[in-house]
């Protein structure tokens, strides 16, 4: 039985950056504010200082910044036909926890995606005609916001990360140096591109000799000192080469706890509870009002916090996992096609070259988990796919992130896995070797999806989350007709051998891909094919806000991080502006 708390204004589960950003912004409204943590809460100066924080074992290997699994994982399958099972490590993918959730361990790269996002379905039957999209056998679906509307977001985001880059196009004037397929920002970034490495240098001027378009990596690993509008200082990126999968000692990494909660902890109408874990969010009896959460604190109590407005801002899985336990929406059936909590899940599609030279020295253990160069015309539309067979593409790059030494042992196909051979391997190839990368994107299809399982519990009895994904058909003709791209632009490199690891069925949990998954409780126009409307409003329970990645009905060739950002900021602004001074559905 759970104990009665006196309500407060707001409550907001999960205090990474979109929680973080909403329970700033409704505090600065002067709203009593309550943030939920699963996990502990982090400090730079004490969780990752420079004495600790270079440790491969620890948080890469034993992934100290991720969600134990003990505390919950998921269960997975590739169909309906298959009985999930329990993931008993992170693999796949990394969960974070603790305050600033995933963005400790995020590599920083920070795109806006592109105006035909917004409106995919829309725009590829316009393009190319309602049976080329009927035989693609995709369930992709508008978002019911545009560019217009999602801009001023991005860039609110971008300032706060202090994210680091060149723009291509302002105001609609492309600029030289910066990504010509990017959309009309209204201004620069907040500081200019971060310096680059051997790799990334010689991986633009293949590319420009070959006719592509070559631009800095957006990075919100600052390239100077910066002061956020929050009065938040962050300093330069040194390229540590501890980045991805680690936190930063430096404060060059931008995450909730190095932007926002510094500033958020001093306002006196907020309060964090870390190691407090919701299970629920509680409805009135007519199923249109939520009254607040359900949660557990560190000692296993259990306790009712009742809130005027209940914002759901966790990691994706968590997201969907807490509509389906409290019962919002009609739980997504792929047999119809019918329901909308779990619907369109979809990952990212991750292919790959991996280049050797005998006559480079890359130093490889020098880099950050965004510095890098990338081109974009194999990305999303970017170019005619007309009897491909396929639609979508990726973001191609080079981003050393820093080659740890126990990870890191890449060594050309045919070397024996132990022994003499593979450490006169491992020696010959270290320094020569390099990859270029394409994040893909990830298209939805019927069979995907998200439910709660019907045999598997979490500690505290409540079903875990099911995971039902493989890749479409189209995705796989994709992944292998832009990682031919790839291995064109290595062979152009002067590699001395070029790997191409284009990306297969099934999906698995046996190594890390991306944590850059999406869908699950969709952001549109139609309340029967999406859960929450354009200000991430849920349909039907007007004082319900879920935000997050959850929110995309498809994943295009970029990471989600900088867009759920930027919904942060569109919820937070549809909130302050409209919502607490005429509280209901917003619609328009």
């Amino acid at each position: 039985m759970a104990t009665k708390l006196p309500a407060t204004d707001v409550v907001v589960v999960g205090l990474g950056w979109a929680g973080s950003i909403l329970a700033h912004e409704l505090a600065e409204e002067g709203l009593n504010v309550i943030g939920f943590e699963r996990g502990p809460w982090r400090d730079t100066a004490q969780d990752f200082n420079i004495a600790t924080v270079p440790d491969e074992l620890r948080y890469n290997a034993r992934q100290e910044l991720m969600l134990r699994t003990r505390q919950n994982t998921v269960t997975m399958r590739n169909n309906i036909s298959q009985t999930a099972l329990p993931m008993r490590q992170w693999g796949s993918f990394h969960p974070g926890n603790g305050t600033g959730g995933a963005g400790n361990h995020w590599a920083g790269i920070t795109y806006r995606y592109d105006p035909s996002t917004f409106r995919l379905k829309s725009h590829l039957i316009e393009r190319y005609g309602q049976k080329a999209y009927n035989d693609s056998n995709l369930t992709l679906q508008d978002w019911g916001t545009d560019w217009d509307e999602m801009e001023p977001h991005y860039a609110k985001f971008e300032a706060i990360a202090g994210t680091s880059g060149k723009a291509g196009n302002i105001k609609g004037e492309i600029q030289e140096g910066g990504n010509p397929y990017e959309g009309p920002r209204s201004g620069e970034y907040p500081n200019p591109p971060l310096k680059q490495p051997y790799g990334p240098t010689l991986f633009a001027k293949a590319a420009a000799d070959m006719g592509y378009k070559p631009y800095y990596v957006p990075s919100s690993l600052v390239s100077r000192a910066y002061t956020n509008p929050l009065g938040v200082t962050m300093g330069p990126c040194t390229y540590c080469g501890f980045c991805t999968n680690y936190g930063c000692a430096n404060y060059s990494k931008a995450s909730a706890i190095t932007t926002i909660l510094p500033a958020l902890i001093r306002k006196s109408n907020f309060v964090a509870k870390t190691n407090s874990e919701v299970h629920r969010v509680t409805l009135d009896s007519s199923g249109k009002r939520a009254t607040g959460v359900i949660y557990s604190d560190a000692s296993g109590r259990t306790w009712e916090q009742p809130a005027e407005l209940v914002i759901v801002a966790a990691f994706i899985l968590e997201n969907v996992r807490l509509m389906l336990l409290s019962g919002v929406g009609k739980p997504y059936d792929p047999r119809t096609g019918k329901g909308t909590t779990g619907r369109n899940y979809c990952y990212q599609t991750a292919n790959n070259a991996q280049l050797f030279f005998k006559d480079k020295n890359f130093n490889p253990f020098i880099g950050g988990g965004a510095v890098g160069m990338g081109i974009d015309e194999l990305n999303n539309d970017n170019f005619d796919h007309s009897g491909l067979g396929f639609f979508g593409g990726g973001s191609t790059r080079v981003t050393p992130i820093g080659a740890a030494p126990i990870a890191n042992t890449p060594v050309p196909p045919g070397t024996p896995k132990w022994g003499a051979q593979w450490k006169r391997a491992v020696k010959e190839n270290y320094l020569g070797n390099m990859s270029v990368g394409c994040e893909a994107s990830s298209y939805a299809q019927q069979g995907n999806y998200l439910s709660l399982d019907p045999t598997y519990k979490d500690p505290h009895g409540y079903p875990l989350l099911r995971m039902t994904f493989d890749f479409p058909d189209n995705d796989i003709r994709m992944a292998r007709y832009v990682t031919d791209k790839i291995g064109e632009i290595g062979e152009h490199m002067g590699a001395d051998q070029v790997v191409k690891t284009p990306r297969t069925r099934p999906w698995n949990n046996q190594s890390y891909q991306s944590s850059h998954m999406t869908g699950g409780f969709l952001m549109g126009s139609d309340p029967s094919t999406s859960s929450v409307n354009k200000h991430l409003q849920t349909w039907g329970i007007p004082n319900l806000f879920v935000v997050g990645a959850s929110a995309a009905p498809q994943n295009p060739g970029f990471n989600p991080t900088g867009t759920v950002g930027a919904l942060a900021y569109k919820a937070a602004d549809a909130i302050r502006r409209l919502y607490l001074k005429n509280p209901g559905e917003m619609i328009g």
